[in-house]
């Protein structure tokens, strides 16, 4: 997932590279805070060596350019998602629950019974917004034209189409699907509102009613008018906006992560809420195969001596990238305020379940004090520094630690946040 890109002629080729720098990775998966310390710095320093023997022809220099570049390349990886289907269908609803946000949020996007939506309206994630939800108008109008429709809404701009129906699916939605199919683009069909066909069902039919087989029921249905139309084996999510924890959207949002490309696949799950407990452990995964290159970059670039510590980094990645944390797991204050807004619990009573530093309070003082908690400066204060090469490895193992560390205490935060806001 976080290969780095060949950027240097001389180099050898991407796929070679990629594959040791994958291995590289896996390695430092394998340095859990769990091990002794020593232990923990003698691997890290020897993944260290071997990450340099990758570029045994190259400047410490380079190997920081390179590194920083694919942490560029992450930072402006764009993810454009286009929602489509008929008027009052729950465009806009579908586009505010996947970004957890109410109609009344600033940033959501309006809500009506009547067609809201008369061109492209872009809704990127707050704390991601190179990740960007595209609504698009209705495509209920009996001269309905798929062709000069995709044209219309600059079909080229988006990366996959979610097309929603809140009834029956229709010819317009299999028609569409074809046409995105044929350039090459990929499409998920969600059904809506299965919420209300349940409220509904069990008012009629108390005594035999079964949400099971009222699901199955209207997934048959679905698929049945689809197969009419001409998609031979559609795929079908059920869900409800407004209960966007259950029934099909834990799968959906699995699906249209696992069809990604790397870098685009990371953008979009660390742009997401923390919708369950699962994709706060997947974030936590996810980042932990990335800092090895935030500390690779630290250790190299702009190196400035830390005191009371045998260490020199660069304090400005680590700042950056530990404020990043705060908000891909929801832990600044405008995802805690719109929490305490959704599920009525004073701010006060989610931040006090905060134990890492606040968002705000990062600074570089704080980052040295972490920096001094780890257990490696103990170690490192007895190795002879015999040259820069040295002194990189061991600023590389130490800023690895503290992120590491960092991470895992960020995603414990995000896991207490959750169950205060549940309870």
């Amino acid at each position: 997932m976080f290969g780095i890109s060949c950027r240097c002629q001389d180099m050898e080729s991407a796929p070679v590279l990629r594959k040791d720098m994958e291995l590289i990775s896996a390695r430092m998966e394998a340095l859990d805070l769990r091990l002794d310390p020593k232990e923990f710095f003698n691997g890290s320093i020897e993944a260290f060596e071997e990450i340099m023997d990758l570029f045994e022809d190259k400047e410490q220099a380079e190997v920081a350019s390179i590194a920083q570049a694919e942490l560029e390349s992450f930072k402006s990886t764009m993810l454009n998602i286009a929602i489509t289907g008929e008027t009052g269908a729950g465009k806009s609803s579908f586009i505010n629950a996947l970004r957890k946000l109410t109609a009344e949020d600033d940033g959501a996007a309006p809500t009506g019974v009547t067609e809201t939506t008369t061109e492209p309206t872009v809704y990127p994630y707050p704390n991601h917004p190179n990740v960007r939800l595209w609504d698009l108008p209705g495509i209920g109008a009996l001269d309905f034209q798929p062709n000069t429709y995709l044209q219309q809404v600059n079909f080229k701009r988006y990366d996959f189409f979610v097309i929603i129906a809140s009834e029956r699916f229709k010819d317009n939605h299999a028609t569409l699907a074809r046409e995105i199919e044929k350039m090459g683009k990929r499409f998920y069909f969600v059904r809506s509102k299965v919420d209300e066909d349940l409220r509904n069902e069990e008012r009629d039919y108390p005594g035999t009613f079964s949400q099971e087989s009222v699901l199955r029921r209207l997934r048959m249905d679905c698929r049945k008018h689809l197969q009419k139309a001409g998609m031979s084996h559609p795929e079908i999510f059920l869900l409800s906006s407004c209960e966007f924890t259950k029934y099909d959207a834990p799968a959906l949002v699995k699906a249209l992560q696992d069809n990604l490309p790397g870098l685009q696949r990371l953008a979009f799950l660390l742009s997401l809420p923390n919708l369950s407990a699962e994709i706060i452990e997947e974030k936590k995964a996810a980042l932990k195969k990335l800092i090895w290159l935030i500390s690779l970059a630290s250790a190299l670039v702009n190196v400035i001596p830390i005191p009371l510590l045998s260490v020199a980094c660069d304090i400005g990645i680590l700042l950056g990238s530990m404020i990043a944390f705060y908000k891909y797991f929801s832990l600044d204050d405008g995802s805690l305020a719109n929490l305490a807004r959704q599920t009525g619990k004073p701010i006060a009573e989610l931040k006090a379940v905060i134990i890492s530093p606040g968002a705000k309070e990062i600074n570089r003082d704080v980052v040295i004090k972490l920096l001094l908690k780890t257990s490696l400066p103990k170690l490192t204060a007895f190795v002879p520094v015999a040259g820069p090469m040295l002194t990189a490895g061991i600023s590389f193992s130490t800023t690895y630690f503290m992120l590491l560390k960092f991470v895992s205490e960020v995603a414990e935060d995000a896991q207490r946040v959750r169950k205060t806001a549940l309870k």
